[in-house]
């Protein structure tokens, strides 16, 4: 795993932490615990999540770590659509969901926004087959810029009832764009904008990467002033790290080149500045990554949930999912999914089974990334108060300034919470601080 905790060159390795224990340890023996799980009634009264995975993009992009295709035939396209129906179709039948609504679901990838108007319009009536979520208080939805139009954006909020709309920006300069390898340019992200303000979402989304090749102080001051003049109802800003499976990664490690990224300084200081340029503008800072313009009218349903340990229903190629306590994958092969699913099999890949001091962490370092820890919240789920279980961990925090601890509440300061994955890897196990990550 590598570690950004100092302020060194952004090298080769993973950053983001999004579970645990991390995704290098979960193996196939635990699938037997898996299908268990899928198939008894739910052990926790929790909320359920739904994520669908759509792994096209017209491009791959430089630094991107994610299951996806390009360059794929229309018959490809419809046969993976048809499979992640039939999928659902299964899933909706498990014991674990029974009768149990849905209170978020999420649209990933990939692009989803790569699928036409057709094949949306079609993918809504046959997941309205077997599931609803007319219900979930939150249907999130990724857009590529370069693949909307007018009657996509539409069918978004008329057939599939979208309800945010997270748009890839990444960042509004054409250069930078190319050199990255994204598909789009900035000409389309505001034709775009146009349509999606008059779809009227109640919340949409702007992503930007902090960090990305070539970017200079100058960019990133202009980048953060267009997205405070098309004014979102929050915006999500990544640290741009490296996994082993970018275009960028790769060439580092072959050709044993320098990191062409900013180092973690320039980009927390990236990200710092656009903080406090936005809380100039009215927004609040929601965690580590996002700023609201309405608290009171933006929540983060899939975020929040997942973090507290609700069940989460993933469907498609490489998908995580998590119920009952345990988390799984389905196959990450694209035409092993397709002919699992086609023969009337669940496509499940690997999983794991957490201890109950596994899911504390769990959820104890991802509800850091909110930028604050309640412990009463720990003593009442857990029943372990997670001041005593590491204090020397959170005196040394404190002690550097990273954190500040009054009575029961533990607060990130700006300083940490610029870093807060870089925090996380103290609380695990021992056995899981110096593995890779995925």
């Amino acid at each position: 795993m590598s570690s950004a905790a100092s302020d060194s060159k952004t090298e080769v390795g993973s950053y983001f932490i999004s579970n645990y224990p991390p995704y290098s340890q979960w193996k196939k023996d635990a699938l037997e615990a898996v299908v268990s799980a899928l198939h008894s009634p739910a052990v926790e009264t929790t909320p359920l999540g739904l994520y669908l995975h759509i792994p096209f993009c017209r491009k791959r992009c430089k630094f991107c770590y994610f299951k996806v295709f390009t360059d794929v035939t229309a018959p490809e396209v419809q046969r993976y659509v048809d499979a992640l129906c039939n999928e659902i179709s299964m899933v909706s039948e498990t014991e674990v969901m029974k009768d149990r609504p849905f209170r978020f679901v999420y649209f990933g990838g990939g692009t989803p926004s790569f699928l036409s108007p057709k094949q949306l319009t079609k993918l809504a009536e046959r997941l309205r087959q077997h599931i609803t979520w007319d219900g979930a208080e939150e249907v999130t939805f990724e857009c590529e810029p370069g693949t909307l139009s007018e009657t996509k954006v539409k069918t978004l909020r008329e057939e599939l009832g979208v309800t945010r709309l997270s748009l890839g920006v990444e960042n509004f300069s054409d250069k930078l764009l190319e050199e990255n390898g994204r598909a789009h340019l900035s000409k389309q992200v505001f034709r775009a904008w146009e349509w999606i303000a008059e779809a009227e979402f109640p919340n949409v989304n702007i992503d930007l990467i902090s960090g990305m090749v070539g970017e200079t102080w100058d960019n990133w001051k202009d980048n953060i002033r267009q997205a405070i003049d098309m004014s979102p109802e929050s915006v999500t800003i990544y640290q741009m790290e490296l996994p082993f499976n970018t275009v960028i990664s790769k060439d580092m490690l072959e050709n044993h080149t320098t990191s062409p990224v900013a180092d973690w300084t320039t980009k927390r200081a990236w990200v710092d500045y656009a903080f406090n340029e936005f809380l100039d503008a009215g927004y609040s800072i929601s965690s580590a990554y996002t700023v609201v313009k309405d608290p009171s009218k933006v929540n983060f349903s899939y975020r929040d949930n997942l973090f507290k340990g609700a069940d989460l229903l993933a469907t498609g190629i490489a998908s995580f999912g998590h119920v009952s306590g345990v988390h799984y994958q389905n196959v990450a092969e694209l035409e092993q999914y397709l002919s699992t699913v086609e023969s009337g099999s669940l496509p499940l890949g690997r999983g794991y089974v957490p201890t109950d001091h596994q899911r504390l962490i769990r959820e104890m370092v991802l509800m850091l990334k909110l930028g604050y820890l309640d412990v009463n919240y720990f003593q009442s789920k857990f029943g372990v108060n997670i001041l005593e279980r590491w204090k020397s961990e959170w005196e040394k925090y404190v002690e550097d300034g990273w954190a500040t601890i009054s009575g029961d509440r533990i607060e990130l300061t700006r300083y940490g919470l610029l870093r807060v994955d870089a925090m996380l890897p103290v609380f695990f196990e021992p056995e899981h601080q110096n593995v890779r990550y995925t």
